[in-house]
């Protein structure tokens, strides 16, 4: 019998981006990167098998004789710390919900720009615009845009200027 063969290297990448999808199914990839490591495979063979780091199959196996079937499950990311403490962003969210110019800026709403500014003076802390913006969101705060207002007009001109007026 033939060997099978996938043509479209795309489906390659397709593949590995669903394994990396979900919590599901990174825990079952790692699964199997241990289960071959067990039936003799060597930690740099599965890698390359799986496309893996070998030394990320090496921590994979090391958790699994730790810790058993809950060292492979997905742990916590802690991501990069925060800038801003809470106590600070409590600060910025009572800020907020005032007028900007109760806090010494020298304009009539908040945006983005103006946060990053007043987190820079207040705290010392560059935040970027983006990032202020993000925290406008977190903060359940909505930025509300002045709506123009028009210019009435007088009425004795309007009436005068008429093409049709009674006068």
């Amino acid at each position: 019998m033939r060997p099978l063969t996938i043509s479209d290297s795309t489906s390659v990448v397709g593949l590995q981006q669903e394994i990396q999808r979900s919590e599901e199914s990174r825990y079952d990839h790692r699964l199997h990167g241990v289960l071959l490591v067990a039936q003799g495979m060597t930690c740099p063979e599965v890698a390359r098998l799986l496309g893996d780091a070998a030394r990320s199959v090496e921590y994979w196996v090391h958790r699994y004789e730790q810790q058993g079937l809950a060292g492979l499950a997905e742990g916590e990311r802690t991501g990069r710390p925060g800038r801003l403490s809470q106590k600070q962003v409590k600060e910025i969210n009572r800020v907020l919900r005032a007028r900007p110019s109760d806090a010494g800026m020298q304009v009539n709403l908040w945006d983005g720009k103006t946060l990053s500014a007043w987190i820079a003076k207040t705290y010392g802390i560059p935040l970027g615009v983006r990032q202020c913006q993000r925290l406008f969101r977190q903060l359940e705060f909505r930025l509300r845009k002045p709506r123009p207002v028009l210019a009435k007009g007088d009425p004795a001109r309007q009436k005068a200027h008429k093409k049709n007026s009674a006068s």
